[in-house]
């Protein structure tokens, strides 16, 4: 049982936190100071990767979970444990997309704070995760060893 609050019975508090900390990272990075110094060029470039490679693993972590997409952090009834396609890879695929892609905003419009609060976002999908894991624990008694074997958030990485 995991020490996290649940938030509702399907984790919709979760859902509310995430949504309004995306908020605030696209607000910094309109609204917060910027970043044009000699390497802003090469920042930007790589914050495009970083895009990309967000929104790709988050949409195929999408398309991957197939019946089993809630928005939810609590499993879906019925649904079958997901471990091929980008599960293989990474445990959270979409929150690891989402992060990546903040952090590539911070980087192309050039926000200390957005990189920040690109950060306060790892942290947030790290509780997250957590507390839906020990969910997911309850529901499939094999979550133990794919958690042993697949990493959380960003391929290769963590």
């Amino acid at each position: 049982m995991s020490r996290l609050p649940a938030l509702g019975p399907r984790g919709e508090g979760w859902v509310v936190i995430q949504f309004l900390l995306l908020a605030l990272v696209v607000l910094a990075g309109v609204a917060g100071p910027t970043y044009a110094g000699p390497l802003s060029t090469v920042a930007r470039m790589a914050g495009l990767a970083l895009v990309a490679a967000g929104l790709v693993l988050a949409a195929r972590g999408l398309l991957d979970l197939r019946d089993a997409l809630t928005p939810l952090p609590h499993p879906r009834d019925g649904a079958e444990l997901v471990d091929t396609g980008s599960y293989a890879l990474v445990r959270h695929p979409i929150y690891g997309g989402i992060v990546l892609a903040a952090a590539g905003y911070a980087l192309v419009v050039g926000s200390p704070l957005a990189l920040a609060g690109a950060a306060i976002l790892l942290g947030f999908f790290r509780l997250k995760s957590g507390r839906e894991e020990a969910w997911l624990r309850e529901r499939y008694p094999a979550y133990e060893t794919y958690a042993t074997r697949t990493k959380r958030m960003i391929p290769w990485v963590y």
